[in-house]
């Protein structure tokens, strides 16, 4: 009976020692948190705008119905017309996420990648280091049937009492033939906060 215990014991030992793979290292004062969780340390803007932003946008755009088909949309950067630095460029990465995740839509090079693209398909057909039948051809790229832009502002108002930081995001996308823009939408977001 001390045997079959000892070899219980034994087994216990090594299976909660299986549990834990990894040691934690670093400070005591660093946990993760829930990615989805609502942040307020400050009223600038942070990761649940960034969020927000990009589920609104998003959903209105798939449930607009214009992106039927799935047509290929470049995306331009967002102009930031805030006071403060946003790295605009995770917005519409977001975006562009969450739509090529539902299927709704396929995208070209953006107007920042569009440069790689191209030297690449420079470096694949003019520097003789690639076997010819792997070779991508030139002018054989799909031309965008429409240009998702946009722009966030803000309005900021102080007192000696509160700071208020109003932000609006404003996306449309528009048709690169005929120049009409056939989607627009807006995003606001307010944030208070008492001194």
């Amino acid at each position: 009976m001390f045997a079959r215990f000892s070899i219980l014991a034994v087994v216990a030992v090594l299976v909660s020692g299986c549990a834990n793979t990894s040691p934690v290292l670093g400070g005591k004062n660093i946990s993760y948190g829930d990615t989805k969780a609502v942040e307020l340390v400050t009223n600038e803007f942070g990761s649940t705008d960034l969020q927000m932003i990009a589920e609104s946008m998003t959903r209105s755009l798939a449930q607009s119905g214009i992106l039927q088909g799935r047509p290929v949309v470049q995306v331009y950067d967002v102009k930031n017309k805030t006071s403060e630095y946003i790295d605009t460029r995770e917005i519409t990465t977001s975006i562009k996420t969450q739509l090529m995740k539902t299927g709704t839509a396929r995208f070209a090079s953006d107007n920042t990648e569009m440069q790689s693209q191209v030297d690449q398909l420079k470096l694949q057909n003019q520097s003789g280091l690639y076997k010819k039948s792997t070779v991508s051809k030139t002018g054989n790229m799909v031309a965008a049937k429409y240009r998702l832009e946009g722009s966030i502002s803000s309005i900021v108002k102080r007192s000696a009492d509160y700071k208020d930081v109003f932000y609006k995001f404003s996306l449309q996308l528009i048709d690169v033939e005929s120049g009409l823009a056939e989607w627009m939408d807006e995003k606001e977001i307010r944030k208070t906060t008492e001194r």
